[in-house]
């Protein structure tokens, strides 16, 4: 059935598109957010990667791997808005505040693991999102990113070490903390 959406969406038809897009949009959205940590932007990357998706659709050699590519765009857009943002803001006000439902059990949690992901870069944000939150195995995620095997398990490792590092970091006393 899918198969069949994304060649008639290739051919033209804005139908076709449509029920593509409104059956990837959300997943496309979570992973911008994830990506990102921001609503506004994640939303700004969602739909350059439609326009992006419609646009370049017709050179998509193999219809069943839509998705994969999908994710890819996506990935890329996200990095493009990660970039002019960063550019346009100051340190620390990339994040609106805006939460989703999270497994973790206490706001302590969730705000030390949010404090250690935004010190990470946006590759190592990537890396981490797809194989946690969409479970892709490392060649799926070297194809969505578009980059060796290697690379992918380099900087999975270099997410994890950061993501430690700033954990760890926040973890210790502050000079106030500590006793006299």
């Amino acid at each position: 059935m899918e198969r069949q959406l994304v060649i008639r969406a290739q051919e033209g038809d804005h139908d076709a598109f449509d029920q593509l897009a409104f059956r990837v949009v959300d997943r496309l959205y979570s992973v911008a957010y994830r990506i990102l940590r921001n609503g506004p932007n994640a939303e700004d990357a969602t739909q350059q990667a439609l326009v992006t998706i419609w646009r370049q659709l017709p050179g998509l050699r193999d219809p069943d791997r839509f998705e994969a590519w999908a994710y890819r765009l996506l990935v890329n857009a996200s990095y493009a808005e990660h970039r002019r943002r960063r550019r346009e803001a100051p340190p620390g006000s990339l994040t609106d505040g805006a939460t989703d439902d999270d497994p973790y059990p206490s706001v302590h949690d969730r705000d030390q693991l949010e404090r250690g992901f935004q010190r990470l870069t946006a590759e190592q944000r990537a890396v981490l999102v797809l194989q946690h939150y969409l479970d892709l195995s490392h060649d799926e995620m070297a194809e969505v990113l578009g980059i060796p095997v290697g690379t992918v398990r380099s900087r999975l490792h270099g997410a994890r070490g950061a993501m430690r590092a700033a954990l760890e970091a926040d973890a210790r006393p502050t000079a106030k903390e500590r006793p006299a």
